[in-house]
């Protein structure tokens, strides 16, 4: 595709921050979910600016050369709640979160061996473009239903769901619009336009709600108070600044509660589950490459991008609890506006380390209703599924062969296949092979199988 700014061109410092701000706004959602799903402590902020450094550690890895942002991995929920669940204090969970963080990490640095000593000539061959692109498809595809859940959800108990509609679909067509038809540099900044029209929307109808109709309330508007309020009231320098809930802080007093049993326990939960993000992770590349035009796996390397992966998820839980990984969030908004600077991804994880510390930025990224996220994640994880759809584009699908693998890879992966293993009954840990993960591995098997076969098969 033609981009506006390539992956080594560094655009003017004013630009660069506005297009850095729509990247932050883009991975902003799932990145500060998870520590809410989490809890035990665990921040949005501290998250946040676990985010940035991870980023920063992948993009030295990988020389500058793949932009693409890391947030917090949904893969590792399980992983993070059995940190807890076999912990004796709240402490030793948060020490059990960086432990399973490096864990995994090594699975990666062990795999970027692997990769450097056999070379990446082997991926090809057992993933071809009629194997990558449908499950590239398949991650797109997959997080559809949460796009669409988000926006018809009110932020506030009782808001009309009908009224967050209506904002989740400004903010997707004024999106949509200004890429479409706005100028050269307004082209370059949909998602910011898009979020400040649905979120202008949305605040509208609050205020009008906060006259008695609590069903035109869709921003929570409460998040504000607390941040900049103090226990007694007032506005006050804590208020607005604050260090973030770091976990290492919180692990570091949880040393002596460390057992062998529990050490165990870590990495049954973590490592199984790093393999299966393996996989992913290739997928995520390979959607890149073929965004910005250049094969990632070959330069920087899969072992470099591998390691900027592993090492960067280590650093991103030390100081905020959850192991990063590469987000299609930010693959598609380099694909949508064509800005694929890793200048401009390093501005983004430095502004997320700047916000982590001033509560105000962060109540305001917070309070981002979930209707528009919705409106904006429809077209990101769209562009996710069609640029996988694209991979398959030259692929004969006249032959049977072809057509038998990308059938199952888009079945599986659509109709959500996902196998869970019991692995210890007393603190009720389990491992989950996503159905990204499934699809992928079932098509690659599909295509094994039968690349035997003659071309002519069934004809």
């Amino acid at each position: 595709m033609n981009l506006t700014y390539q992956v080594k061109d560094r655009p003017p410092f004013g630009k660069n921050l506005i297009y850095a701000l729509q990247q932050v706004l883009a991975i902003m959602a799932a990145t500060i979910a998870v520590p809410m799903i989490i809890g035990n402590g665990l921040t949005p902020a501290a998250a946040m600016f676990g985010a940035g450094v991870g980023t920063i550690v992948y993009l030295l890895f990988t020389r500058f050369k793949s932009p693409v942002f890391l947030g917090s991995s949904f893969a590792f929920l399980g992983s993070m709640a059995a940190a807890f669940a076999g912990a004796t204090s709240m402490q030793l969970g948060a020490l059990g979160l960086i432990l399973g963080a490096v864990s995994a990490g090594l699975v990666y640095v062990i795999l970027a061996l692997i990769v450097k000593i056999a070379g990446v000539k082997w991926i090809g061959m057992i993933m071809p473009a009629v194997v990558i692109g449908p499950t590239v498809a398949i991650i797109g595809l997959s997080l559809a239903g949460n796009a669409i859940g988000d926006l018809t959800k009110s932020d506030v108990a009782g808001g009309s769901s009908y009224i967050a509609l209506i904002c989740g679909l400004v903010t997707l067509f004024v999106t949509m619009l200004v890429s479409t038809y706005g100028s050269k540099q307004l082209k370059l900044i949909p998602f910011i336009i898009g979020i400040v029209a649905g979120y202008a929307v949305a605040l509208i109808f609050t205020l009008i709600g906060k006259g008695g109709a609590d069903t035109l309330k869709i921003i929570d508007l409460d998040g504000f108070k607390s941040a900049l309020l103090s226990a007694e009231g007032k506005v006050t320098f804590n208020t607005f600044f604050k260090v973030p809930d770091f976990t290492f802080l919180a692990a570091g007093k949880g040393l002596k509660d460390m057992s062998a049993p529990y050490g165990a326990t870590i990495l049954i939960a973590y490592v199984p589950v790093a393999f299966v993000v393996f996989a992913e992770h290739i997928a995520d590349h390979k959607n890149l490459s073929s965004i910005i035009g250049k094969d990632l796996l070959e330069d920087p390397g899969l072992s470099n991008t591998l390691l900027g992966d592993g090492i960067g998820s280590m650093a991103g839980a030390f100081f905020g609890g959850c192991p990063n990984t590469t987000y299609g969030e930010s693959v598609g908004c380099v694909a949508i506006t064509g800005v694929a600077s890793t200048w401009t991804i390093l501005f983004a994880a430095l502004m997320c380390i700047v916000i982590s510390f001033f509560t105000p930025f962060v109540a305001f990224l917070d309070s981002s209703p979930a209707c528009v996220m919705g409106g904006v994640c429809i077209a990101l994880y769209g562009f996710i599924a069609v640029s996988g759809l694209k991979m398959i584009q030259h692929v004969d699908l006249n032959k049977n062969r072809n057509l038998f693998v990308v059938s199952v890879i888009l079945i599986a992966g659509i109709g959500g296949l996902s196998l869970s293993f019991l692995v210890d009954k007393t603190n009720n840990i389990s491992i989950t092979i996503t159905s990204v993960a499934c699809a992928l591995i079932l098509g690659i098997i599909t295509n094994l199988i039968l690349s035997r076969e003659k071309d002519d098969l069934g004809k």
